[in-house]
């Protein structure tokens, strides 16, 4: 994926919005936390400053977590992606050949993979199995208990 995050325009504008947030109100709710465990007193003793001072720590994390992502965003417009096989954005019906049952998956970067969402990102086991393959094509996916085979049902937006 040479190291750029694939996504359409709406997952782009969740993790912008989302970055946004954090940047204005994430940021000034920290540094208020900070300042109401500054006035208990001694700070060598205070558990209340440096719980405070970690959450400011893993929200600039995020952060910077979050720059990185959409300064690597590609944006995909899901009109053109081609459906003749398994593709970045494409969803995919696929059915388990030894219970039958099928189940639909978008493929996505690992950015914005979500499981209960049905969204997998085509950096997993599951997604490298897909890419490429076509309808009626057979992918097998390697799991801790052995390989799983999967057919190909549809492909779609």
């Amino acid at each position: 994926m040479a190291g750029y995050d694939y996504m359409t325009q709406e997952d782009y504008s969740r993790l912008k919005a989302e970055l946004d947030e954090m940047k204005t109100d994430g940021r000034s709710e920290a540094a208020k936390a900070i300042a109401e465990a500054r006035e208990k007193g001694d700070l060598s003793e205070n558990a209340e400053y440096d719980a405070a001072k970690d959450a400011q720590g893993m929200l600039e994390m995020r952060i910077s977590e979050l720059e990185k992502k959409i300064a690597n965003a590609r944006i995909l417009d899901q009109s053109e992606i081609d459906i003749s096989k398994v593709t970045v954005l494409s969803k995919v019906t696929i059915r388990n050949k030894k219970n039958k049952k099928e189940i639909t998956y978008q493929l996505v970067s690992e950015s914005v993979a979500d499981l209960k969402a049905k969204k997998i990102s085509v950096s997993s086991p599951m997604g490298q199995g897909l890419l490429g393959k076509k309808v009626g094509e057979l992918a097998v996916v390697e799991t801790p208990r052995g390989n799983m085979e999967f057919e190909v049902v549809n492909i779609g937006i």
